[in-house]
């Protein structure tokens, strides 16, 4: 899974450079990713104060699974 902000980078990345790409175009893709934003950010919340850990590392792993980062 990406953050939306990996996803946006990724759609930027995407653009030929022979391709236009307005702010409108890029305005566009940020505002359709503010919703899984805060679907993540709920889950975010809920998988804290259901898993019962809050260990000072927690959101870092909590991170970490979700996203696949490696370290």
């Amino acid at each position: 899974m990406k953050t939306p902000m990996q996803e946006l980078i990724e759609r930027l990345n995407n653009v030929k450079p022979t391709e236009f790409c307005s702010i409108e175009t890029i305005k566009g893709w940020a505002e359709s990713l503010i919703e899984k934003e805060k679907e993540q950010i709920m889950d975010a919340y809920t998988a804290g104060e259901s898993d019962g850990e809050h260990y000072e590392d927690s959101y870092l792993r909590y991170y970490n699974e979700k996203y696949r980062v490696n370290k």
